[in-house]
């Protein structure tokens, strides 16, 4: 089982910046492949981002590419998503997720592929 604890949500302007955090409770984070996902009021849930067991590959929504980066440091057991130049329209409540992947440089985008979740936090940018 994995415990996951999404923070650093909050309500911002356009073009400002957040960081949020996904602390994990699993004795190997290194095993597990991790993603964000978001969903707007009556929205699915969508890919934001995907980063493999050790960071190796990426990868990101067209929507976020370029403007969002997504981290991990093992050794906290943390993944982070760092949002610039954030925009209205990035106005939703942002998941983290975890796989079991085994050590695998595989990376997944649909909210399917993952087997835990966070609660989730409430991002909202104003114009």
């Amino acid at each position: 089982q994995v415990q996951l604890v999404e923070s650093g949500g909050g309500l911002v302007q356009a073009g400002d910046s957040l960081r949020l955090s996904c602390a994990a409770s699993t004795r190997s984070p290194a095993s597990y492949g991790m993603g964000w996902f978001r969903q707007a009021p009556g929205k699915e849930r969508d890919f934001v981002a995907t980063i493999t067991w050790n960071g190796g590959r990426t990868l990101y929504a067209e929507s976020v590419k370029g403007r969002f980066t997504i981290s991990r440091d093992n050794a906290k057991n943390t993944v982070y998503l760092q949002m610039n130049s954030l925009k209205p329209e990035d106005t939703a409540v942002y998941y983290c997720a975890a796989r079991p992947t085994l050590f695998s440089s595989e990376t997944y985008t649909s909210s399917s592929d993952y087997t835990y979740w966070g609660q989730g936090t409430q991002v909202t940018v104003s114009s």
